[in-house]
């Protein structure tokens, strides 16, 4: 069976992690599946060069075609009867409204969904959030979480009280700075921001006082992975997330970690983090201070977070796509 997995284009900066989760899955599916990774040729900006990424899979389809999450509008040029779609979040039409929002709803969900045989979500809170703007039968949808890289492992160090070391991956509008900055005004850490800030943002570091290493390039998965070791706590206070990898990716190193009370994170989280509401700063304050605070409570957190990331292993995972897969086969 040879399966494509048709990927977005890879940004100079941006995308931290994605295309390592489905490369994880190519690498642990079954002997009898031939999986290809095709990159599309073109970034996804402008109806030109998504056009031609959409022809250009069109004369690159397998046995089973898989389109990785993103670029959904290409599904609508693919044979229906072989493709499975992954959706990672409904961001974008959650953030748009008018016509862009039509426009978006359209192309990247109502038509590549009506063009799909099969989907996948990677959490029930995405599910939740594709029937909430594109009815379809639940049973064309199938929750397949996110799987860590092995390279994810227990990292044990020492808590700084007097001077937490917070890592915050992501600088997109839903990654919720603009509030996680104030929070932490007055609090003695620093807070490590990986991804491109800009001015405004910048300037709040600035007017909260807040100590800042902002890291505004791409990193490799080894330097990704040296930042959870350095840190003491790692932030994922969200307004949305499809799925929030960094919160598995923190509990598989041993650090603590605080995260949202809404969307997918409850449920990826488990009872391995402090949930605060996202739109509170006080209350992402307060839950900042319960780690800082408290040892015993970041001793459960550890603990929990090293049985937590046990439910999101490539092995598994991938077998689940396998199943997928050759029920699309089958017809």
């Amino acid at each position: 069976m040879k399966v494509v997995f048709f990927n977005r284009k890879p940004r100079a900066l941006g995308n931290f992690s994605v295309e390592s989760y489905f490369k994880q899955i190519r690498e642990n599916l079954p002997p009898n599946i031939e999986a290809i990774s095709l990159d599309m040729p073109f970034e996804s900006n402008g109806l030109w060069r998504r056009l031609a990424n959409a022809v250009y899979c069109m004369f690159h389809q397998g046995d089973v075609n898989h389109i990785t999450g993103d670029i959904h509008y290409i599904g609508i040029l693919l044979s229906k009867k072989k493709t499975l779609l992954t959706i990672l979040d409904c961001g974008m039409l959650h953030q748009t409204a008018g016509l862009k929002h039509k426009i978006l709803k359209l192309f990247w969900f109502t038509l590549p969904i009506q063009r799909a045989t099969h989907l996948t979500a990677i959490s029930t809170a995405t599910k939740e959030d594709i029937l909430h703007f594109v009815p379809c039968n639940p049973d064309k949808i199938s929750i397949v979480y996110v799987s860590i890289q092995d390279r994810f492992q227990p990292f044990p160090k020492s808590f700084n009280q007097h001077q937490p070391r917070i890592l915050h991956v992501g600088t997109a509008p839903n990654k919720n700075l603009e509030r996680l900055i104030p929070a932490l005004k007055d609090i003695p850490c620093t807070l490590v921001i990986v991804g491109k800030v800009n001015d405004s943002l910048k300037a709040l570091i600035q007017e909260n006082n807040i100590q800042a290493e902002c890291i505004e390039r791409r990193l490799s998965d080894d330097e990704i992975l040296d930042q959870y070791r350095q840190c003491n706590i790692l932030s994922l206070v969200s307004t949305l997330e499809g799925f929030g990898m960094p919160i598995v990716e923190a509990n598989a190193v041993g650090r603590s970690v605080i995260t949202s009370n809404t969307t997918s994170m409850p449920e990826i989280a488990g009872d391995a983090a402090v949930l605060v509401d996202p739109f509170d700063i006080s209350s992402i304050r307060e839950g900042f201070l319960k780690i800082i605070e408290n040892s015993q409570l970041r001793e459960e957190l550890v603990h929990n977070g090293l049985q937590n990331h046990l439910r999101f292993q490539p092995k598994q995972l991938a077998a689940q796509y396998a199943q997928l897969y050759s029920q699309l086969l089958r017809g």
